[in-house]
């Protein structure tokens, strides 16, 4: 049985590798791709998205999305993180194809209820499209079949902040939104996709494996890895967004825990996401009083690689 999703993205090396799973996986029918800033500005994202696609030989729709946050001023691109152009800073081909006309959550809500029950939403990047759905059509809570939400951090602590981690950071106000609408949701943050390392060798068999995608995935690694080894002394990288994907085939790869969410949205602690445990008894109410959600607390970290690279190889 294949799952349709629509991959909400922010390409973004490790943007670059889930989707490239996306393509490849036969249980994965990716039925369009929204894009938003995050990584890289929008317009950015949205070539990203198109080339990735046009590198793998499939025409996949891509309805740009959010170019800044709701509320908060927008900050500037991680571009020592992924290169100017989200990719490493390598040279890129031209790209043939175009976004479609409609907007992006105007693109989600339009697919989720053409297909109800069926489509999961897989959003690695800020959330302002999912919250831009949200308001366009309240009623598609009722209607995906799940939502997973690569971002967030329950005890892993942040990326971009003591207690942040980048995705949320960037719109704590829209995260606010998403992570409490009361539709199926998983968080799949850093106390996950921290467990999980894609070696060189990995790379190596990945980029073998994915003909002219696999030479983007492979000189974008390298930049993302020089990051790796400077910041958390890693000789790898961790795959965050593929981290979502594997979630979506394999959730038995995770260990997971029931409970409410609130993101802190200012202040110092802003972008935190706050979890209480189901059934946890706290001084006072207010933290449990969001829809019940799932938090990945950590993951099988080798199983996951495993199964990233059996996907590309």
């Amino acid at each position: 049985m294949s799952q349709p999703i629509i991959f909400d993205t922010d390409p973004g090396v490790d943007d670059a590798q889930a989707i490239a799973i996306a393509l490849a996986h036969p249980e994965i029918e990716l039925l369009g791709m929204t894009t938003t800033y995050g990584n890289v500005d929008i317009g950015t994202a949205t070539h990203n998205a198109l080339l990735l696609a046009e590198l793998a030989g499939q025409e996949i729709p891509v309805a740009q999305g959010a170019a800044a946050p709701m509320v908060k001023p927008k900050h500037p691109a991680p571009a020592h993180i992924h290169g100017a152009n989200g990719l490493g800073n390598i040279e890129l081909p031209d790209i043939d194809g175009q976004a479609l006309s409609i907007s992006a959550p105007q693109f989600i809500v339009d697919t989720v209820n053409a297909r109800p029950g069926e489509v999961s939403l897989v959003a690695v990047g800020p959330l302002g499209n999912l919250a831009a759905a949200l308001q366009l059509d309240p009623g598609i809570t009722e209607k995906v079949k799940q939502v997973i939400v690569m971002g967030g951090s329950i005890k892993e602590g942040g990326n971009v902040s003591p207690v942040a981690e980048a995705n949320i950071f960037n719109d704590p106000h829209a995260a606010a939104r998403v992570l409490t609408a009361g539709w199926p949701l998983t968080l799949v943050g850093l106390d996950a996709t921290h467990r999980c390392v894609l070696a060189p060798k990995d790379m190596d068999t990945i980029a073998a494996g994915q003909g002219k995608l696999g030479q983007v995935l492979a000189d974008s690694y390298a930049f993302y890895r020089a990051f790796y080894q400077q910041a958390l002394g890693i000789d790898g990288c961790c795959p965050h967004d593929s981290c979502a994907l594997a979630y979506l085939i394999h959730p038995e790869l995770f260990t997971i825990a029931k409970g409410h969410l609130n993101v802190i949205t200012e202040g110092t602690g802003e972008g935190q996401t706050v979890f209480a445990p189901e059934g946890r008894e706290f001084l006072a109410p207010r933290w449990s009083q969001t829809p019940l959600v799932n938090a990945c607390l950590s993951a099988d970290g080798p199983a996951v690689i495993d199964w990233i690279v059996d996907t590309l190889k």
